[in-house]
């Protein structure tokens, strides 16, 4: 017998990006609410149509979103701050983007206002960006969106049977933010309700299985957490039809006895993450309950071994029969992009290697194809997968000797600045001569039509090298030039070079090889394309100093050099899965260190070098953080110690929740932090505060991730509130994160705003 295939959900955004276009275009006022929701239609059909012409047998609904599933159980329960001025009984599109932007779609401008958009965290430890609920004590909840069952009814009409996917009430509620200081689990009750009409009206639908993601029970939970999960799930069980759990990138652990007690027709394991816990799965699993086995990794996009898999699926089969194994993708498939097809000039052996979503169906496929042979390793299938994991594993370009060697040499010095910050700031302050409240930005400015345009030139060959180097040296002259007007203290080359802050540098190093079409969603509209790591790393020749070099040559204002750390590039490349990710992290970082060297050596003052995905990479359970933290602090001082006390080291996180890792930040010692704090109104400093953090630090005043330009007195209050809790004479006045995203007359608003409040805090303090 055959067991079934399974998908937990699919991408999003299409093979060409057809859903940022559309939304972008929408948010402009260039196409009518209706292209847009024709272009979501279009899409949802063609995932489906695709999973089910590879035989998947349970494909999800539900999992498409316009920005975000987060913001649409959101707008499913009702839960809409206050602020948003909501009052109706049904969420429309508009308000929903305003959730996720603060400013309206064009269409919609002056019939809802502008306000902070809901703070935006890391889903996880991934790069995909969540919208977080904000609860109140008093909070409501009533259903708002018929989404689910839309989409539901949509695929039915298309002759597909799909199991619709809704994130779980105690995640939803864990997930979020408590504006008071109360349990969001004493909302559960206010909320279920909701979830039982959904899922009572999905089964009038037609619906016969949900998928309910409870990723929550892959994290540490305290016993009331985990006690929520029983009554919650009993109550849903009852409501419609027969829930398939779920929870990924981490085992049950010691929420095992829990997760199979609940009233589910299956349990999940993301066996790529935890495949050590399906002895105990199989020992324990209730005699009613299938075994939904992960084994096609969602995350990344290596060919499944299948010799490795087949291991683990005959272990299941021939425990509980293959009536009660479904052989499933690890988590969403969001994280992958969506087909290999258009790679056409992807090297060939590296591509043999690959598989993105759309090849990973047809993995599920042979691997449930497999379980019906008494032989098959004489499957070409088998035999083509088996060739194409053994050219991988020999293949001499992976393995480099000495970079190998460099990283086992790495000695203590290595990771030590010469003096401690108290004497170097001092260096570094006589050196700069900065004034109070220094003024920055993180980095980047806007990645203009016309940048964009000359790239794809030049790479097309239509733009010789000597013009387009022109062309890039114009904008910087430009970016510099604004910046003297408005008065910036240290000031950036804007970055008009880079199409992404890591994928530049991959495309500079050795062992990093790059797709054309290889997008993933971060959040709403913002994709990125992912380097892929398949070799050991190291830096053939400088990859910033003589932009930076030329920068410099145009004023007489200090101008950072602009790197990425070697944590970031690991988390924000698909990594290989050959070695240990450690030591990847190691050897990015002493190329990392080379340029460091280098940029100093031509007269660079200060150094950025950026690090916002170091909590990400956190394990989700605490017992495996130390290792991880340790490994990223070495890495980061291997990149960042070779300079001397008078060159000043800055780093920039975003996004980030330092409660319980802020001794790891100051072991970074950077001597100066800067960080998103506006979304957050400026909360996440208590931690600093509280553990009186050494160094310099510039928490953000202005939300880039939104369109919306923030007022002077805004910013003013928001810098109070910081020096209320940071000395002001270690507080740096910044955005939260680069401009790449935003245009040039909201940018040059809000960094006049920022300098003017800088300078009304200078004269107050």
């Amino acid at each position: 017998m055959k067991p079934q295939t399974r998908v937990l959900g699919y991408p999003r955004i299409g093979e060409n990006r057809e859903l940022k276009k559309a939304l972008e275009a929408y948010w402009a006022g260039a196409v009518k609410q209706g292209n847009l929701l024709q272009t979501a239609a279009r899409l949802r059909a063609q995932a489906w149509q695709k999973q089910n012409a590879a035989g998947v047998d349970l494909i999800p609904s539900n999992d498409f979103s316009l920005y975000d599933h987060v913001l649409d159980t959101i707008c499913m329960t009702g839960a809409v701050p206050e602020r948003f001025g909501f009052t109706g009984d049904s969420v429309d599109i508009d308000l929903y983007f305003t959730l996720a932007r603060g400013v309206p779609p064009a269409s919609a401008a002056g019939r809802i206002a502008e306000t902070s958009a809901l703070k935006m965290t890391k889903w996880l430890n991934t790069n995909y960006h969540y919208l977080a609920p904000e609860f109140t004590a008093d909070q409501t909840f009533s259903l708002c969106s018929s989404k689910p069952i839309d989409e539901l009814k949509q695929a039915l009409a298309l002759g597909i049977q799909t199991i619709p996917v809704l994130l779980g009430p105690v995640s939803f509620l864990l997930l979020g933010k408590s504006v008071d200081p109360f349990d969001p689990l004493t909302l559960l009750d206010r909320l279920l309700p909701v979830y039982e009409t959904v899922l009572a009206k999905l089964r009038d639908a037609g619906a016969e299985q949900v998928q309910i993601d409870e990723p929550a029970l892959a994290l540490d939970l305290t016993a009331e957490q985990r006690a929520a999960f029983t009554p919650a799930c009993r109550r849903l069980a009852e409501a419609g039809p027969a829930l398939l759990l779920t929870a990924y990138f981490e085992g049950y652990r010691d929420n095992l006895e829990t997760v199979l007690n609940l009233p589910v027709q299956s349990v999940h394991l993301d066996a790529t993450s935890a495949a050590d816990e399906l002895d105990v799965l199989l020992d324990r699993l209730p005699d009613d309950k299938s075994l939904s086995l992960g084994v096609v990794d969602g995350r990344n996009i290596w060919k499944n071994n299948y010799a490795a898999s087949q291991r683990l699926i005959r272990r299941a089969i021939n425990r509980l029969g293959a009536d009660r194994v479904i052989l499933s993708s690890s988590c969403s498939l969001l994280h992958s992009p969506v087909t290999l097809t258009s790679e056409t000039e992807l090297d060939d052996e590296v591509k043999n290697w690959l598989a993105f979503a759309d090849q990973k169906l047809h993995e599920l496929a042979d691997l449930a194809r497999f379980q019906t042979r008494e032989h098959p390793e004489t499957d070409p299938a088998w035999q083509a997968n088996a060739a194409a994991v053994s050219s991988r594993r020999t293949s001499p370009r992976i393995h480099v000797e000495a970079v190998r060697k460099r990283c086992a040499a790495a000695a203590p010095e290595d990771t030590r600045r010469k003096s401690p910050f108290s004497s170097r700031i001092q260096i570094q302050q006589e050196r700069l001569r900065f004034p109070a409240f220094p003024t920055t930005t993180i980095g980047s400015f806007p990645q203009t039509t016309e940048i964009r345009r000359a790239r794809a030139q030049f790479r097309k060959g239509e733009l010789s090298r000597e013009n387009y180097d022109q062309f890039l040296k114009k904008e910087i002259r430009r970016v510099i030039k604004e910046q003297e007007a408005l008065g910036l203290d240290c000031l950036v080359h804007g970055e008009p070079e880079r199409n992404d802050m890591v994928e530049y540098f991959g495309q500079q190093l050795e062992g990093f090889i790059f797709t054309r079409n290889g997008w993933v969603q971060s959040y709403g509209s913002r994709c990125v394309k992912p380097p892929i790591i398949f070799g050991d790393v190291s830096r053939p020749a400088p990859m910033t100093v003589s932009w930076a070099v030329f920068a410099q040559s145009l004023t007489d204002r200090p101008v950072k050099g602009m790197l990425t750390g070697p944590v970031t590039i690991l988390q924000w490349s698909f990594v290989r899965d050959d070695r240990p990710r450690s030591e990847t992290m190691k050897q990015i970082a002493f190329a990392i260190r080379d340029e460091t060297i280098e940029l100093e050596a031509a007269g660079i003052q200060v150094i950025q070098i950026d690090e916002p995905a170091l909590r990400e990479g956190l394990p989700l359970r605490r017992a495996a953080r130390k290792h991880y933290l340790g490994q990223a602090v070495e890495s980061f001082k291997i990149s960042t110690c070779g300079v001397e006390d008078r060159t000043q080291i800055h780093t920039h996180m975003c996004y980030s929740e330092f409660n319980g890792i802020i001794e790891t930040i100051a072991a970074l010692d950077a001597d100066v932090l800067s960080v998103e704090a506006s979304r957050s109104n400026m909360d996440l400093l208590d931690v600093f505060a509280r553990f009186n953090y050494p160094n310099q630090i510039g928490p953000g005043i202005w939300d880039i991730h939104s369109p919306r330009v923030p007022g002077v007195e805004e910013m003013v209050a928001l810098l109070r509130k910081a020096a209320a809790v940071i000395p002001a004479q270690n507080l740096w006045v910044n955005p939260d994160c680069g401009l790449k995203t935003r245009g040039w007359p909201e940018t040059l608003a809000a960094l006049k705003n920022m300098v003017e409040a800088a300078g009304e805090l200078r004269a107050e303090i």
